[in-house]
């Protein structure tokens, strides 16, 4: 049996026999088409996690420089409204530290759950 009648033989019913050339051309392009759709969802994904992974930094900083600041204006206000001279200030600040430790620490917590 030669090549051309196993090019024959496998071929549809009433086909023309394609030549060898003609279907390793068509199946190149389906792995290329097949492969480009791969890499295409591999880059989304992956530029999803940058996005995410920098949303979450993103995150991490507001949160600590929002409760820093919300306990820092406290302890001024309430140090300048009763006469003292830095005692809120200071405790209001490490409060406002330890609560945006607390808000990142809960943030990360959720991505990593």
């Amino acid at each position: 049996m030669s090549a051309q009648d196993d090019l024959n033989a496998a071929s549809q019913p009433g086909d023309e026999p394609v030549s060898f050339n003609a279907r390793l051309a068509q199946a190149e392009a389906r792995a290329r088409g097949k492969r480009g759709k791969e890499d295409q969802s591999v880059t989304q994904d992956v530029s999803k996690a940058d996005y995410s992974a920098l949303g979450l930094a993103l995150r991490a900083g507001t949160e600590l420089v929002a409760a820093l600041a919300v306990g820092v204006a406290i302890g001024y206000g309430l140090d300048r409204w009763l006469g003292f001279r830095a005692l809120f200030l200071i405790l209001f600040s490490l409060l406002g530290g330890v609560a945006g430790m607390l808000n990142v620490w809960r943030a990360v917590g959720k991505i990593g759950a």
